[in-house]
């Protein structure tokens, strides 16, 4: 009888270790994804080369401060930003599309508040200068079906260097010249003639800014049906810290 009693009364303990287990780990999880890091998946090739359709990469919430699109559901429980760092020129953001403040985007930061920004002959232009570039050569590009595109690396004043993707004459290879109002960022693709950004829809808030992109996860066919484990951490992931770091 004793037995019985003893052997029903581990099951409940172990019952009720587990509940308080798995509670603790949903605690751990919901602070670490509201406060420190954030999995993001590339739905789009506007980022081609650094990040590509299916890429699954980790962005982390602090860089930048918090606001109300740190939390759950976009809880609104406070304006603004708190704890507040600006972002870098040339820093990859995640952020919430400014047009229904629901969508996530990822971009790269071009202009800070106060910069003017402008596309002549599809080359950028900062605060009335050339951004220096480079021309590295042509690449068979896999965004949109296959065709040529020319590699372009830039500079910006900041020292940040990246690669870009010019695939010919488009409608955003001139704009007229923007000045970035107070708390709002100018962002643009890499793939800069596949790229609806900031020369489309206009300036990013600061509130809608979520965090910083820093290392790829893991990548998927944009089927998503193929994993590819040993793209996990392969040479484009050390690439894409390296351009974070201005290395």
């Amino acid at each position: 009888m004793s037995t019985s009693s003893e052997t029903r009364k581990s099951v409940k303990d172990e019952f009720i270790e587990l509940f308080w287990t798995l509670l603790w780990a949903l605690i751990i999880a919901l602070f670490l994804r509201t406060f420190l890091f954030q999995p993001f998946h590339i739905p789009t090739g506007s980022m081609y080369p650094q990040l590509k359709v299916g890429d699954y990469l980790i962005s982390s919430k602090y860089p930048y401060g918090y606001s109300r699109y740190s939390l759950p559901l976009g809880t609104k429980l406070f304006s603004g930003r708190i704890l507040d760092p600006p972002p870098k020129r040339g820093d990859i953001v995640v952020f919430k599309w400014p047009n229904d403040n629901k969508t996530d985007y990822i971009k790269r930061v071009i202009g800070l508040p106060g910069d003017k920004v402008q596309m002549k002959n599809g080359r950028l232009w900062l605060n009335g200068e050339l951004v220096p570039f480079e021309v590295l050569g042509e690449e068979v590009a896999d965004d949109r079906g296959a065709h040529v595109v020319t590699r372009i690396r830039e500079t910006l004043p900041n020292g940040k260097s990246y690669i870009v993707w010019d695939a010919g004459r488009t409608r955003f290879d001139n704009t007229f010249p923007e000045t970035v109002p107070k708390d709002k960022y100018f962002m643009m693709g890499d793939n800069r003639d596949n790229s609806l950004d900031s020369r489309d829809w206009g300036f990013v808030p600061a509130e809608n800014l979520v965090g910083r992109g820093e290392v790829i996860l893991l990548s998927v066919n944009r089927n998503f049906r193929l994993l590819k484990p040993w793209t996990w951490f392969n040479f484009r992931n050390r690439v894409f810290i390296s351009l974070r770091k201005n290395r």
